[in-house]
């Protein structure tokens, strides 16, 4: 194969496939799951996956992994201006959502964590959380770069600006795509690659709140 005639953006987007596929098998064994084990089915070893953050959330008050206690997260790091990738995986998460009973609903907190904060401020994340297509209560959380980096490296989340266009105002940010299901107490319990059918993600959902006794 001659890859000097391919066009010049195929290589990014190559690039960002690999380091998806690379993400996921690396989420896989950090959080003691085989690869082929049953969706949803915990094993023995801690997760590797979570841990303290502090944020700003799109009603301007300042949060931390704390205040989300005692409610189980859908977490998905994105952002505002991502043309296509997040606005699917969050489609996708409202989809699940609605699969549930109106008491399981409930009790999921969802959460989008911006990789954007040079554009994702407070006001621009409570207008986007406001789609419609969207999970109902969903919440926006910015912060600092420091703030974002520290959430982000938590979550085993890759991202980085694209240096196709770094020097332009409408830049795109190169990100995994992954939804997280934590627990109560913030531990990891699944992840979601991007894309999983929402009946899929459901079924994990429900199995989670039979397992737990909810």
């Amino acid at each position: 194969m001659n890859w000097s005639n391919r066009p010049a953006w195929l290589f990014p987007v190559i690039a960002s496939a690999v380091c998806v596929v690379i993400a996921v098998v690396a989420l896989v064994y950090a959080s003691g799951q085989r690869p082929n084990a049953a969706p949803g089915v915990r094993e023995s070893g801690q997760a590797l996956i979570g841990g303290d953050f502090e944020l700003v959330a799109h009603t301007g008050e300042t949060v931390t992994n704390a205040d989300f206690e005692g409610r189980p997260m859908l977490i998905y790091f994105g952002f505002t201006y991502c043309p296509d990738v997040c606005p699917m995986s969050l489609q996708l998460m409202a989809q699940a959502l609605e699969e549930l009973d109106e008491t399981q609903r409930a009790q999921f907190q969802p959460l989008l964590i911006s990789l954007d904060p040079e554009r994702d401020t407070p006001e621009a994340l409570a207008q986007y959380v406001e789609t419609p297509v969207f999970p109902e209560g969903l919440i926006g959380l910015t912060g600092s770069a420091e703030q974002i980096q520290t959430a982000a490296r938590a979550y085993r989340v890759y991202y980085a600006r694209s240096e196709a266009d770094a020097s332009m105002a409408e830049y795109l940010i190169d990100h995994s795509s992954l939804i997280y299901l934590m627990d109560r107490q913030g531990r990891f319990v699944e992840v979601f690659p991007h894309a999983t059918p929402p009946e899929r993600i459901a079924q994990s959902l429900q199995r989670f709140l039979q397992e737990e006794g909810a």
